[in-house]
């Protein structure tokens, strides 16, 4: 298990190189220059002025001389400084990846929450309405973007409740309750596809659980239902959906990057979406490079898990 843990380590590694690298291009690739949007409001500038900037900030060298300089200095811990506010990358991701961890944990347990227990009764009544029900429903949820659910819900609260989340971000440290009335409904929608796809992942993998022959040796020694669905059936459905709860880490990594915004939390994504306008490309790599560390590490938490879930895994 730990030669697999390290072989799956070195392999995300490359993955996070490939990734930052083609976000390097990228950026660098767009319409826009970095030096121009600082100049904008400076009015006529010269062409030896726009090269002593570009030389200050270390865009004079080609993007490859570039990505060794940044990736050289990335691998001792030093992620660079900001092309705007001049301040350290790490500083700046340090001060705000607590609100994305917190975003992105709270959406998992209420996915997780919400998701499994309707997904056994789906699988346990299945062909039934309610199991036709809760199927649509889970389409559904799968179907609406979190954008739009995100603004939908703050215009209905506002508008027929009189409520909306308090505004100036409080840490959970400083004062747990408006923190919590401010993350509770930006989880709930970043939850929503996550609970729609572990509905549907339970619902299948417990109903192959259910019509394989060992549980059919359960139910004939007499077995409890709830006993052969909840200890024996679902325990054997969990390396599926654990997998899927693994794999759609980065799908939720991904909608913090407009929620953060739409909820006005400062986290990574609210910062990420800022600095690619105005194109901080220290910023941005940086951000993916994080993005990229925390997808890698909850894959690999969740392969360290199917050996807790499944001891044939883990003897193997």
């Amino acid at each position: 298990m730990f030669e697999y843990a390290v072989r799956r380590l070195l392999y995300g590694i490359v993955v996070l190189f490939i990734m930052v690298t083609f976000v390097f291009v990228v950026m660098r690739l767009v319409p826009g220059d970095v030096v121009k949007l600082q100049l904008a409001d400076a009015g006529a500038v010269t062409e030896e002025q726009i090269e002593a900037i570009e030389a200050e900030l270390g865009l004079d060298k080609s993007i490859g001389a570039q990505l060794l300089d940044w990736a050289s200095h990335a691998i001792r811990g030093d992620l660079g400084t900001s092309l705007w506010s001049k301040q350290p990358v790490t500083e700046m991701i340090l001060e705000r990846l607590p609100v994305t961890l917190q975003l992105t944990g709270m959406a998992v347990v209420i996915a997780i929450v919400i998701g499994i227990p309707i997904g056994v009764i789906s699988a346990v009544k299945h062909h039934s309405f309610v199991d036709n029900f809760l199927r649509i429903t889970a389409i559904g949820g799968l179907s609406i973007p979190n954008f739009w659910l995100g603004l939908i819900l703050i215009t209905v609260l506002s508008i027929f409740f009189n409520w909306i989340p308090p505004l100036g971000y409080q840490p959970f440290t400083e004062n747990p309750i408006v923190n919590f009335q401010q993350m509770i409904l930006p989880a709930i929608v970043l939850a929503v596809a996550l609970s729609a796809s572990i509905i549907r992942m339970t619902r299948s993998a417990l109903l192959e659980v259910l019509h394989s022959d060992f549980i059919r040796t359960v139910r004939a020694k007499g077995a409890k239902e709830r006993l052969v669905i909840y200890k024996h059936a679902l325990r054997n459905s969990l390396v599926s959906i654990i997998t899927l709860i693994g794999l759609q880490i980065g799908t939720l990594l991904g909608g913090t990057v407009v929620l953060e915004s739409i909820f006005s939390l400062p986290g990574l994504g609210s910062l990420i979406f800022e600095t690619v306008s105005t194109r901080d490309y220290p910023v941005v790599q940086s951000t993916v490079l994080v993005f990229g560390g925390m997808f890698l590490l909850v894959n690999l938490f969740v392969d360290m898990m199917y050996g807790w879930v499944d001891p044939r895994i883990r003897n193997s």
